[in-house]
């Protein structure tokens, strides 16, 4: 048997021109289909990571909101001042301020505690607007990344 298989072995120098081409074929057809299925499950992580932030955002307003009951508004900077918010991410935060307008985030002291922010660009064609959410707001958002048209996406409470 060994004998048999190696007699035929010897005879098969390496591919035809036409098996390379049906590889290739079914290389591409898998590439053609695995590339936008890609894309977007890149464009869904981006927005999750903003939810991500501003759900982050606020259980650091409401650790502030605590230990300052008197604070009706506190920014994402002054979160990250007074050390109870490591890093705003994508939340806009380099401007000192309380009004949404401004392009701040804000956190109001309100039960429960809510978040505004201006259009956060999460990808190249997405943003996404906080206007007064609430953490139950904006993990119910079950809009993908993917889904978000031109106009953007505003999640409220």
């Amino acid at each position: 048997m060994k004998k048999f298989i190696q007699q035929k072995l010897k005879d098969q120098k390496g591919m035809t021109l036409i098996e390379l081409l049906a590889v290739i074929v079914i290389i591409a057809i898998i590439a053609a289909i695995a590339i936008p299925a890609i894309g977007n499950i890149i464009e869904n992580s981006r927005l999750s990571a903003v939810k991500s932030d501003a759900t982050n955002g606020i259980s650091a307003a409401n650790i502030f909101f605590t230990e300052n009951p008197t604070e009706t508004t506190a920014s994402a900077k002054d979160l990250i001042d007074a050390g109870y918010l490591d890093a705003a991410g994508k939340l806009p935060a380099t401007t000192d301020g309380v009004a949404a307008a401004a392009g701040v985030t804000v956190f109001t002291n309100t039960n429960p505690i809510k978040i505004s922010t201006p259009a956060i660009p999460f990808s190249s064609s997405g943003n996404v607007t906080f206007t007064g959410a609430t953490t139950d707001g904006i993990t119910s958002n079950a809009i993908k990344g993917s889904a978000v048209t031109a106009a953007g996406l505003t999640i409220n409470n």
